[in-house]
């Protein structure tokens, strides 16, 4: 599961429509309707919140929104109420770790997207979020490319 600190638009096709899948999959972990991924890591800055199926909610319609603009057919009905208003603190470390992460994807499955998204240094997170200096979060599952370097000691702050 991974529940993007980029904004939707950099995603590719294939990247969209996991993304979909996977919030609605987090909007049901949060409601308590399944029994699995309660204690997933990418769930875990919505659940410390106040109300994080709203939250969520605010997330998915976002995501819904890009996927309208690409012309896909998304079913809006599926994102749960959304009466959240504030922002979720994320690092800039998080975000630009995640940025790599995603081209890291692309190149191997979209090579035309990666070319297209080369230009960017500084991706706009999605506007749920506010970004914080800070380095990668401790529930990120870092891949190192660099054996040599620990996950602990890795920096990606700017």
């Amino acid at each position: 599961m991974r529940l993007w600190t980029l904004h939707p638009k950099y995603l590719d096709a294939r990247g969209l429509v996991a993304l979909w899948r996977e919030a609605l999959l987090a909007q049901k972990v949060l409601c308590g309707a399944t029994r699995g991924y309660k204690h997933h890591p990418q769930l875990r800055r919505f659940s410390e919140l106040a109300n994080p199926s709203a939250a969520l909610a605010n997330y998915l319609a976002l995501v819904h929104d890009e996927a309208v603009r690409r012309g896909y057919k998304f079913d809006a009905s599926k994102i749960g109420a959304r009466r959240f208003r504030g922002k979720i603190t994320e690092t800039r470390g998080q975000l630009l770790y995640e940025w790599r992460h995603l081209k890291r994807k692309l190149k191997r499955r979209d090579v035309k997207r990666y070319r297209e998204l080369l230009p960017v240094k500084m991706p706009a997170p999605h506007p749920l979020f506010r970004i914080v200096p800070g380095r990668v979060q401790d529930w990120e599952r870092v891949r190192q490319v660099n054996s040599a370097v620990r996950p602990s000691r890795v920096n990606t702050e700017l």
